[in-house]
C-alpha cells in the first residue's frame, strides 16, 4: 500500500470511529473500536465477536472499512444532506464539518476509497450493519 493511501485510510478511520463503522480484517469483521499510534506505525483495535478484540498493526495488516456509494443514498438521506448544504450556503451555521459527520455516520464514502481499493462497498448481497 502506498504511503498516501495508508495516510488517507487512517484519517478516514479516526474520522469513522465514533460512527460504529465496520471493518474487514483477517480474522473476520468487526467494529472499529480503537486506533493507537505506536513506535512501529499505527495500531487498530477491532471487535472481531464479542469476548474478541483483536490488533492490527498497519504495516502487516490488510483493514478496510465497509462503506456505502454515494450512489446508494436514499431519497430521505439525500434531502437531510441538501439540508445541510443549504443551511450551510444561506445561514452560515453548518459547517463541512456537518456534512461530513453526516456522511461519516451513513457510512458513505465520500472521498473514493472505495474505487482505491481502501474500502469495501456495501450493497444488498454485503451488507455488514
Amino acid at each position: 500500500m502506498k504511503k498516501e493511501d495508508k495516510l488517507l485510510l487512517l484519517k478516514e478511520l479516526c474520522m469513522r470511529l465514533p460512527y460504529g463503522v465496520i471493518c474487514s480484517t483477517p480474522k473476520g469483521n468487526g467494529h472499529l473500536c480503537s486506533i493507537n499510534q505506536t513506535i512501529f506505525g499505527n495500531e487498530y483495535g477491532v471487535n472481531i465477536e464479542a469476548t474478541m478484540r483483536d490488533y492490527f498493526d498497519d504495516n502487516k495488516c490488510d483493514i478496510k472499512p465497509y462503506l456505502r456509494p454515494m450512489s446508494s443514498m436514499t431519497e430521505e438521506e439525500k434531502k437531510i444532506y441538501d439540508d445541510i448544504l443549504t443551511k450551510m450556503y444561506y445561514d452560515e451555521k453548518s459547517t463541512l464539518g456537518d456534512i461530513s459527520d453526516y456522511l461519516n455516520s451513513i457510512h458513505v464514502d465520500y472521498r473514493g476509497l472505495i474505487e482505491r481499493g481502501l474500502a469495501i462497498a456495501v450493497n444488498e448481497n454485503n451488507n455488514p450493519y
